[in-house]
């Protein structure tokens, strides 16, 4: 269910970044703000069990910055 939450992020995102790429960066940064205190709420736990339960969190966070960031070059690269 997370997992499918974060991919329509990243969509919502890079198609939100695609056509209005200035008022992309809010939520984009609010989207990256929560998967931020996932990451360090996991990384709080003991020991390697600390890294792993933080490392999905920081690579969805990668990916929507990721998304938005394509979303706005797309747009960069169009003739008109």
């Amino acid at each position: 269910m997370v997992v499918a939450g974060v991919i329509a992020g990243c969509v919502v995102l890079a198609v939100l970044a695609f056509v209005v790429p200035r008022l992309s960066r809010h939520p984009e940064r609010g989207a990256q703000r929560s998967l931020g205190l996932g990451a360090r709420a996991g990384g709080k736990a003991p020991g390697p069990l600390g890294r792993w339960l933080s490392k999905p969190f920081g690579k969805s966070s990668r990916a929507v910055g990721r998304s938005g960031s394509a979303g706005r070059r797309a747009r960069g690269r169009l003739p008109f």
